[in-house]
């Protein structure tokens, strides 16, 4: 179970079987798995990852098999492939979109980490303003995942800033090469932070995907340049990893001591023999419902209940501990990071509309401290 959590994975399971292929038809039939059975438009990586194709919406199904578009072929001979998986990408580069975008690099603290610039098709209505957007993926993903966010960000005036961070296969490995589930990785978005401000960056909305929502929550609450972050925009995100980390658990059938066990080993000293950790990890700084009082900024949550990795348990748990500043957008059906895929029509319009108001919202935030309903005074910590 520790490996599981903490060990970047070099390979991943290929749990749905390829039964036909009709390129005539531009069809093609998988067994049913979870993920094939979601609608909408899919990556599907095949043959050991080794081919890559685009996977439309669901033609048919039987008891056994479904039948999808097969939209395009990037590469790989889909034709003799037997089994993949599917993933929520859809897109490879951000010239997939038909937009033009920059390579640059992010100096972190571990050396430079790629990254992907797209400017805004229009300027800010605001001449003074430069908002950007700071895209971060998830575990054992990379910045591909979050290309899909581009149209919506950049459509509004934002620069779009698309990282990568380490232990992520493109940048620089931690010296114990393991994940610290943001404990550590938000480092290299304070890194982002620093190259956005660097570039003209007047204000900053964070998203993070899954985990990446970890490492941002984290960035938020511990960068010095927490001030520049005036929203986050969080899909599928971790928000308690105990609570992320017990479901998963449970789903394997690990019973509570050994999953006990597991969390004393992770975040104790005495650990890192079995862990490899160069440094424990504080899953209680990782508890963001157990510290909601901390939060000023606003936040858009957008999770699915039958996410089926991360629960959307503690995404509701954070939107009813803190309804002054989070905006929950509870899906169905769209499992985990595929809200996009699944309806991005929605999704769209739900980022869109919080990013219209979130100057209004920032305003709200900034004159409804947590410490008006404690009594206590409290600095405006990370306010944008």
């Amino acid at each position: 179970m520790v490996r599981a959590i903490l060990i970047p994975p070099t390979s991943r399971e290929q749990d749905t079987d390829i039964l036909d292929v009709d390129s005539a038809a531009g069809t093609i039939t998988f067994s049913r798995s979870p993920d094939a059975m979601v609608d909408g438009r899919f990556s599907f990586w095949f043959s050991d990852a080794t081919g890559h194709a685009r996977i439309g919406r669901i033609r048919s199904a039987t008891a056994h098999s479904v039948t999808r578009v097969l939209l395009r072929v990037d590469f790989g001979d889909i034709e003799s492939a037997t089994k993949g998986r599917f993933n929520g990408w859809f897109y490879l580069y951000p010239s997939d979109l038909g937009v033009e975008f920059d390579d640059v690099v992010v100096d972190t603290e571990l050396g430079p980490a790629p990254a992907w610039l797209v400017r805004p098709e229009a300027p800010n209505a605001d001449s003074s303003a430069d908002p950007w957007v700071i895209q971060v993926h998830g575990r054992a993903v990379m910045r591909a995942e979050t290309i899909r966010a581009i149209p919506v960000f950049r459509d509004e005036g934002y620069t779009s800033l698309l990282v990568s961070y380490r232990n992520d296969f493109e940048a620089p490995t931690s010296p114990d090469g393991r994940y610290s589930l943001g404990d550590t990785e938000w480092r290299d978005i304070d890194a982002a932070l620093e190259f956005a401000k660097d570039h003209g960056a007047t204000s900053v909305v964070l998203m993070g995907w899954s985990m990446g929502g970890a490492a941002a929550l984290q960035a938020v609450s511990r960068s010095p340049l927490a001030g520049l972050v005036k929203g986050l925009v969080l899909d599928s995100p971790v928000i308690d990893w105990v609570d992320a980390l017990d479901y998963q658990g449970r789903a394997k059938g690990i019973i509570r001591p050994i999953r006990s066990i597991v969390y004393s080993m992770i975040s104790g000293d005495w650990g890192a023999p079995f862990t490899g950790l160069e440094d424990p990890i504080d899953l209680g700084r990782l508890d963001f419902v157990g510290r909601a009082e901390e939060l000023s900024i606003p936040i858009l949550i957008l999770h699915s209940d039958d996410d089926g990795y991360v629960p959307s348990s503690a995404s509701r748990a954070l939107a009813e501990a803190r309804p002054d500043i989070v905006t929950l957008e509870v899906f169905d059906t769209a499992r985990h990071t595929k809200l996009w895929n699944y309806d991005p029509d929605r999704w769209t319009a739900v980022i869109r509309s919080w990013l219209r108001g979130l100057d209004a919202a920032s305003v709200t935030a900034r004159s409804s401290r947590p410490s008006e309903r404690t009594g206590r005074s409290r600095s405006p910590r990370g306010a944008g």
